[in-house]
């Protein structure tokens, strides 16, 4: 029964990383999953582990946003337009996912990165200035999804053999 129980959970593990084509927190659910199995077969794998795997899924959420604001910055982002990034995929997140079936929380989040960032920029700046910073929240929202969906890739990776018996 262990068999069974262990191949659901790695397909669990594989699956909950769809969730980050829909802005939800798949590197949450399968650090949850791995909790889950620590938990039914404590021999399996160190505490010390999960936390490891956790902090790491802490950083890459860190990431994102970092990157997001880094890249607008770099493109020429007031604070103020870093800010207004932020708010923007978030609120795009949130918006966009009743669209194609939830994929459209990648389309809203990206989109909402570089409208946030326009609008909070458009006051005190040309026109030229506030698009290639909207371009650089654009840009560092998509680099930071990229490089969060890519841990959470490797905390999958490095689960599944604690969670194979």
């Amino acid at each position: 029964m262990e068999y069974v129980w262990a191949i659901l959970t790695i397909l669990g593990l594989l699956f909950s990383q769809v969730l980050q084509l829909f802005s939800m927190p798949a590197n949450w659910v399968a650090i949850g999953l791995v909790s889950l199995w620590k938990y039914l077969y404590p021999e399996s794998m160190t505490w010390n582990f999960i936390i490891i795997l956790a902090v790491i899924a802490a950083v890459a959420e860190g990431l994102e946003f970092f990157l997001q604001a880094r890249y607008a910055g770099k493109y020429g982002a007031s604070t103020r337009g870093n800010v207004g990034g932020i708010i923007g995929a978030i609120a795009g997140a949130v918006f966009g996912a009743s669209f194609l079936l939830g994929v459209g929380a990648i389309i809203g989040a990206l989109g909402g990165a570089y409208l946030g960032c326009l609008i909070a920029e458009m006051p005190g700046r040309s026109r030229p200035e506030a698009f290639r910073a909207a371009k650089g929240a654009f840009v560092g929202k998509a680099l930071g999804f990229t490089v969060k969906t890519a841990i959470g890739a490797c905390i999958v990776v490095v689960s599944i053999p604690r969670v194979w018996p």
